[in-house]
C-alpha cells in the first residue's frame, strides 16, 4: 500500500506536539519494522506529517498541527 494522496478507507492519526516528535515517532515505527508510506514533511495545510503502515496493513498518520494545541493528557484542543 502506498500513500498516493487519494482516499483509501480509514487512516488512523496521532497528533503530536512538534515536528521533532513526528520525526521520532516515524523513526520508532521504522525501527519496529513498519513500512513508511510517506516520509515526514511539511503539508499543504501548514502542518507536518508522515505515514507508516502497521503489520496488519493499516496506515497511521503521525502529525503536528501548529494551529491546534494539545492538552496535558494528549487530547486535541480545537477551541
Amino acid at each position: 500500500m502506498d500513500d498516493n494522496g487519494g482516499w483509501g478507507g480509514v487512516t488512523f492519526a496521532n497528533n503530536l506536539g512538534s515536528p521533532a516528535e513526528v520525526d521520532a515517532t516515524i523513526e520508532q515505527a521504522r525501527a519496529a519494522g513498519a513500512r513508511i508510506a510517506r516520509e515526514p514533511g511539511e503539508t499543504f495545510w501548514g502542518g507536518y506529517s508522515g505515514v507508516f503502515v502497521d503489520p496488519d496493513g493499516h496506515p497511521w498518520e503521525v502529525a503536528h498541527n501548529p494551529h491546534w494545541s494539545l492538552r496535558d493528557d494528549g487530547s486535541v484542543n480545537l477551541g
